[in-house]
């Protein structure tokens, strides 16, 4: 089976290159493609405070996706782990999904912080964060995760 998806809008500001880490303080707006949606699409999204965003790594060679296992970070200190085990951006769909800060809606744009996607990216989905749809019950990772993602949000100066 193939799935056609098309962006409903893409990133514009923020990184120009794919980096680890730091992506607090980055800043960005989505601007919806009015091509085919309505700036009404984004009505009422200013009254969360934040939003996962579904975007494509369209810098990402196709040719380096991994299906199987790597290092993650290719730091041999952490363990072997299939690619579904990971967050990296090699990964067999070349999608992300972060939950960053929404900042403001200004008419077909969605302002927000944290969205660690680069300028250009083509977002598939905005949905706003419910906190009915977080995790239940006890949340646990090993701690290879916690040591990766230890300057990942962090500001740094």
């Amino acid at each position: 089976m193939k799935i056609d998806l098309r962006p409903i809008g893409f990133v514009r500001g923020g990184r120009t290159e794919p980096t680890n880490d730091d992506w607090d303080r980055v800043t960005a707006r989505i601007e919806l493609d009015t091509d085919w949606l309505s700036c009404e699409a984004i009505l009422g999204l200013d009254s969360f405070s934040h939003a996962e965003v579904i975007y494509y790594f369209h810098k990402n060679d196709p040719e380096t996706i991994v299906t199987t296992t790597r290092h993650p970070r290719n730091n041999m200190n952490w363990p072997l782990t299939g690619i579904f085990a990971q967050r990296v951006h090699s990964r067999p769909n070349m999608l992300g999904i972060t939950t960053c800060h929404i900042l403001g809606v200004d008419g077909t744009s969605v302002h927000v912080r944290g969205l660690d996607a680069i300028d250009g990216s083509p977002v598939i989905d905005i949905k706003p964060y419910l906190s009915g749809f977080a995790p239940r019950g006890e949340v646990r990772e090993p701690d290879w995760a916690g040591e990766l993602m230890s300057d990942y949000w962090r500001i740094q100066d």
